[in-house]
């Protein structure tokens, strides 16, 4: 119980006030598993933990929710909300991941205005993605492999609430690390 207060302590920290990649290395590989059998089916919300990386502030601005979690095999890996707070999910292939950090964030938040009209054209109903238990950087945990696209999210769980996940996608040189919350 110590532990995990900590954790979430020192995740508060970060989330708070940014943090190098290091220090968000440092806390995602001293953090347990989080096996797939531990993730919690439904929705969950998410929010970017600020590395610098070059896609920061890009999927907030842009309306990202977070993820679902149906099944295993059922996964919807971006949800999104208009500004009318309605949540969808996107499949990932219609979103222009490569051009994160490279179109301004205004851009991005003229993008979001159009969620509405947009939506029908990026919208599915349909799962995009599964969970499995991956070894990465020394531990087995959870990880959602996207179904069409080079990108594993690996997860390690701060506590039964909280997952601290890192975005593995081929060709990207930074990590991108993000928290979701039940």
């Amino acid at each position: 119980m110590a532990e995990n207060k900590s954790a979430q302590s020192d995740l508060a920290d970060l989330l708070d006030g940014g943090c190098t990649t290091e220090r968000a290395w440092e806390l995602f590989d001293g953090l347990p598993a989080a096996r797939v059998a531990e993730v919690t089916v439904g929705r969950w919300r998410g929010e970017e933990l600020d590395t610098g990386h070059p896609m920061a502030g890009v999927l907030v601005a842009s309306g990202w929710y977070g993820k679902q979690f149906d099944d295993p095999e059922s996964v919807h890996p971006l949800l999104f909300a208009d500004e009318s707070g309605n949540i969808f999910a996107v499949d990932p292939r219609r979103v222009p991941l490569g051009l994160a950090g490279r179109v301004p964030l205004a851009g991005v938040q003229t993008a979001r205005r159009l969620l509405p009209v947009l939506a029908p054209a990026i919208r599915t109903r349909r799962p995009t993605a599964r969970l499995r238990d991956i070894e990465y950087r020394g531990a087995v945990s959870a990880a959602m492999v996207y179904d069409h696209l080079p990108i594993i999210d690996h997860f390690r769980r701060v506590d039964i609430d909280t997952l601290l996940g890192v975005m593995n996608m081929r060709g990207m040189t930074e990590p991108y690390f993000f928290v979701l919350r039940r």
